[in-house]
């Protein structure tokens, strides 16, 4: 099946863009490309609509197969020809705050206390997002006195940007694969895309972020659970 050219990485700033219809089922179509972000990592896919010659419908989820994207649409329409792809813009820069404050929150975290990997993490569409990590014995107090390190981290308005790097570099490299259980699947060139943070963090990533930390708002730490002898559980909000 012919492959969806992804946009949301390599032109993370275009919420608006042309595509043409490779193939359609009642309620489904299949792009030449897509700039929605379809999900994945704990980040929920990106919401928007398409507009076609004679209508338009929301974008309701995405099913993968292989390297083909289709486009589940909230109307059982047939879709043809050429479409325009509308990005919910609110939308994706509330996940990409959330998500570049998580990597912030996890790189503080990954220096004090020795390494500290991750277990889970989910973005939530309510301004909050939680990040497990594995810290045995850590004391609660002290993952919370990280949020004024975070502040200071999303003031100084560092520039983030992605690198992509070779994989047997990218295992060989302390902090670079952070999760204990997964990793983002590799590029066709067998590379790994990771995220920098510039003088603070540097970490493979799929999903969207932020291009400095600054066009967050502040976070506050809203809540620490333990979540078994290993896990704690950080939940972040934006301060609004």
């Amino acid at each position: 099946m012919t492959a969806t050219r992804s946009l949301c990485h390599e032109a993370p700033d275009l919420l608006e863009f042309e595509a043409t219809v490779l193939d359609a089922r009642p309620g489904m179509v299949l792009l030449s490309r897509s700039a929605f972000y379809p999900g994945g990592g704990g980040q929920p896919a990106d919401r928007g609509i398409l507009r076609w010659t004679g209508g338009e419908a929301r974008v309701e989820r995405f099913e993968g197969e292989g390297d083909a994207l289709w486009h589940v649409l909230t109307d059982p329409v047939l879709v043809e020809g050429s479409v325009l792809g509308v990005v919910d813009a609110a939308f994706r820069r509330q996940m990409c705050q959330l998500h570049t404050d998580l990597h912030i929150v996890n790189a503080l975290a990954f220096r004090a206390f020795d390494g500290a990997l991750v277990t889970g993490a989910q973005i939530g569409d309510d301004g909050t997002a939680r990040i497990d990590l594995d810290l045995p014995g850590a004391d609660n107090d002290r993952v919370r006195a990280l949020e004024p390190a975070i502040n200071d981290a999303i003031r100084q308005d560092l520039a983030v940007g992605q690198v992509y790097v070779p994989s047997d570099l990218a295992g060989a490299e302390r902090g670079l694969l952070r999760s204990r259980s997964v990793a983002p699947p590799p590029q066709a060139d067998g590379t790994i895309r990771v995220i920098e943070i510039a003088g603070l963090d540097r970490q493979a990533c799929g999903g969207t972020h932020l291009s400095s930390t600054g066009q967050s708002p502040p976070v506050r730490i809203l809540k620490v659970d333990n979540k078994g002898r290993h896990n704690r559980r950080i939940r972040i909000g934006l301060a609004r």
